[in-house]
Order: structure tokens, then sequence, then C-alpha cells
């Protein structure tokens, strides 16, 4: 069996790969090992631009980073990104090849391995060690035939998996003899053993369970980890519940609503307002009331026009009308600064029906969405106050301004966004933007928060979750066989 490589599968969704895999990544580069993380096939609305120009998942960005590597589209040759729910835009290699129906897909796929293992091979002769993460659960029937996330590309490149179960959810025991059982023999056999994730209380009340476990399996658990608070790592996919925030409502100074659109992507943009000790971040959902706030963030969109006009279909328009009336700020990211301007075009029906959508009209512009995605790292310095502000760009939309207005963002070689004449309004194409401490507090002042100490470090907090992980590995995980498993030395403590 190939050793080089070790697969994390999970028993469901959100049963903790990405994490795994990002602890694993920190605890082999701790030793010294060269490692890279990988993942087959993912479907997510977060991405991030790679220094070779492409565009991949973010927890594989996450992962790169844990690993000490800047991302690159090895890590992630297979990008879905849904834009309804039927339909998705393809990225191979980093770069959109199509937009295709399940089904279409699923007939692609044995292209798609192709693309999937020219990038694990090019990583095996970079690395020393490859941590690949699964997708959704290898038990999933409907999904089996012609698999590149899971399963079927174990036994391409014959290397052994570890299962990964959230027992917060409950019946982690069955979760584990189910998923088994839903697997071929060889499939069986390629599992080398179980995690146990986000357990809390007392691990001796757990003991029966795990003996029991080994004893009908016949495979070892590798370990517990512990229900881990406070701990953040960017999300995958799904958008943080209501309880990421660590400070109640009541006492936050500073009011921010971003609505929760249908298809909205990189909503890791807004993880260093959350943190932010001054800051109440609410992310509005379907139905829900539009409560009063100090600023409102449009986000990036992966169907902005189905998007904008579910933001109508909300109540949204009226609402932010109102807002700029009694002078709260209103910034939109991306596919949210296409919205503000005049019309959005789609005369190839990229992202939808082909035609054009009104927009709020806010800026004298129009958008117009063409074939050739735009993907690209900047860098610059914010109008406001000089403040330096990095970032990356993601979008398929051509602006054109009818109307000079000043720009947001000076950018090494260009102009990005736009501030309104009476400076309530901005937007921007790069996301990103709080990141760095010093453009957070600048455009927070300008959104009207005054008293800002105590700014978070974010890149920081991030390094911090991370080595966080890493420690849990060595002190909850059986090092010793996760060592013999990649073939490694045995360390003697």
């Amino acid at each position: 069996m190939n050793t080089q490589t070790l697969m994390v599968q999970g028993t469901t969704s959100d049963a903790g790969k990405s994490m795994l895999v990002t602890a694993l990544c920190r605890w082999l580069s701790r030793q010294g090992v060269r490692v890279a993380p990988f993942k087959p096939q993912n479907m997510a609305l977060n991405s991030v631009v790679t220094a070779d120009g492409g565009e991949i998942g973010r927890a594989q960005a996450v992962q790169a980073l844990a690993a000490g590597l800047a991302p690159h589209t090895d890590m992630n040759p297979v990008l879905l990104k849904p834009n309804t729910d039927k339909r998705a835009q393809i990225i191979i290699h980093g770069h959109a090849i199509a937009t295709m129906d399940a089904g279409v897909f699923h007939d692609y796929k044995s292209i798609a391995l192709k693309a999937v293992l020219e990038s694990h091979t090019r990583l095996s002769n970079q690395y020393e060690r490859i941590i690949a993460e699964g997708a959704g659960s290898p038990a999933e029937i409907n999904l089996r035939a012609h698999d590149i996330a899971n399963m079927g590309f174990a036994e391409a490149v014959d290397c052994p998996v570890i299962l990964i179960a959230d027992i917060d959810r409950g019946g982690v025991f069955a979760h584990f003899a189910g998923t088994l059982a839903l697997l071929s023999e060889s499939e069986q056999a390629r599992i080398q053993g179980f995690v146990i994730n986000r357990f809390r209380g007392d691990k001796k009340l757990l003991d029966p369970g795990l003996e029991w476990l080994e004893q009908y399996t016949g495979k070892p658990v590798l370990g517990v980890l512990p229900y881990l608070q406070g701990l953040h790592l960017e999300a995958e996919d799904a958008l943080p519940g209501s309880a990421a925030s660590t400070v109640s409502p009541e006492q936050k100074l500073f009011r921010i609503i971003v609505p929760a659109l249908p298809r909205i992507s990189n909503h890791t943009d807004f993880d260093p307002l959350r943190l932010h000790p001054h800051v109440h971040v609410q992310f509005i959902g379907p139905g829900e009331t539009i409560p009063p706030a100090d600023l409102i963030i449009l986000p990036g969109s992966k169907s902005v026009c189905a998007d904008l006009d579910w933001l109508r279909q909300q109540g949204w328009e009226p609402a932010i009308y109102h807002h700029l009336r009694y002078g709260g700020k209103l910034l939109g990211i991306c596919g949210g600064f296409q919205m503000l301007g005049k019309w959005i075009h789609d005369p190839i029906g990229l992202e939808g029906d082909a035609g054009s959508t009104p927009g709020f009209a806010f800026f004298d512009m129009e958008t117009t969405l063409a074939a050739d995605k735009i993907l690209r790292n900047g860098q610059g310095r914010l109008s406001l106050n000089n403040a330096a502000v990095t970032g990356y760009e993601i979008h398929a939309g051509i602006t054109t301004y009818h109307t000079r207005y000043q720009s947001l963002i000076h950018l090494t070689q260009s102009q990005d966004g736009a501030i309104s004449d009476d400076g309530l309004i901005a937007g921007t194409y790069l996301h990103g933007i709080f990141t760095s401490a010093a453009a957070c507090h600048e455009l927070l002042t300008w959104a009207g928060l005054v008293d800002q100490h105590s700014m978070p470090d974010y890149p920081s907090i991030c390094n911090a979750a991370i080595e966080r992980l890493a420690d849990c590995v060595e002190q909850y995980l059986d090092t010793t066989r996760l060592n013999r498993l990649l073939n490694l030395p045995v360390r003697i403590s």
C-alpha cells in the first residue's frame, strides 16, 4: 500500500475531515516532514487565488498554511462551485472549464480523475508525504460509480484511509459501523483506524464503546479529539452559526448585518469582523427580520442576478434605502459591489438565464459577465487613510463606469472599487480586505466605529488555532500508529 499518501474520510459532511487534515499537516511539518495537503474534489463557494494564478477551495489554502506552503492548484484539482441546486461551475486545475448539470458531471468524472491523478503525481514528486481529504461520506451509494472524491481516489493511488466521525451529532458507533458495512471488501481493508471528533465529558464513560468498536470491526481507534471551545478555523463552505460570536449582541458596540444569500461566496471575508471585540456580525437568512445596523455589507455571490432578485423578494431594497437615509453605511464586495450599479448583464447565461438585471443604481456603472474569470492576488492602499491592504479577486464580471468616482483601493497597478460622493456607500472587488488589522481599522472607522482598541491580529489567531490542532494530535491521537501508517520513524518519548 502507498504509504506516502494518507487519506482522511468522514462518515458525514462536517465530521472534521478538513480540521484533521489541517492538524496532521502542521503536526508533520513540526517534525520536519515536507508535507502537502490534497483534496481531489471539493464543492465549495469559499475559494482563494493561488500563487500559480488559479482557484482552489479555501480549506486547502488553510491546510497549505498549516504545512508552511503557498496554496497551489494541485492541492485541489477539481473544484465545484454551485450556482443552482442542480448546476455548478466546474474548475479543473484552477480554471473554470464549463457549467454542468449534476448528471453531466457524473459522466465527466472519468475525465476529471485524470486531472486528479496528474496533480497527485506532481505533489508526490515534490513532497515526502501527502495528507488527502475526502468529501462527504464514502458510503453515499448514489455517488459510488466513477467516484473520485473518496474511495475511488484511494483505490486509484492505493493509499490507507482514516475514518473520522463527529460524536457531538450522536450515533457515532452507528456511523462507523454503518459506513464500513456499505463499503466493498477492498475499501473496508483500506480503513486503518477511526478518529472520534468533538467529544466532551468523561472519556472513561466512552471506553466501553471504543472497546466494542475495535472488537466489532477489528480496527483500532486512533484517538478521541475533544470539543475545542473557541477554536477559529475558516469554514470550508457552511455559514457560521449564531453561536460563533464570542460576545452576546447586547455587549457589542457596532452592528454589522450581512444577507445570507442563497449562493453567498467567500463569507470568510467576515471572519476578522466576527472576532473583533467591538463588533457584532449577523447573517440574515430568508424570512428573517432585517434589524437596524450601523453597516450593511453585501457579500460575494456565485449567482449575482438570482441573488439580487432574492434580496428584493426579501425586502432588502427598501431596508437599504431606509438605512442610508439615517446615515448608515453600505459596503459591497465582489458580487455585492456589482449589485450597487445600474445593470448586471449576463449575455451568455453564465450564471443562469441569459439577460440583464437592474441593480440598486447607487453607482453609475454596469457589469457584464464574461466567460473568462478574473483571478488575481492584489495589494495596495485604501484611499480612506492610506492603510495597507491585501486580498484577491475572483469574479467573472467586467465593470464599466459612466461617472468618475473616488476609488476605494489604490492597487499596485490599478484602481479598485468606488466610494459614493456622499461617502455613505463603497464597493470593491477585493476579497479579504478585513484580514489586515490596519485595513480593518480604517474600514470600520469609515463605517462609523470610533472606539477601536484591542484590534484582533487575525493571521495570528488563525495560526494559533492550527498550532492548537497540532497539539491535539500529539496529546489525543496514537502518534506511533500514525507514523507507522505514514512509514515514518516512530519517535521514542
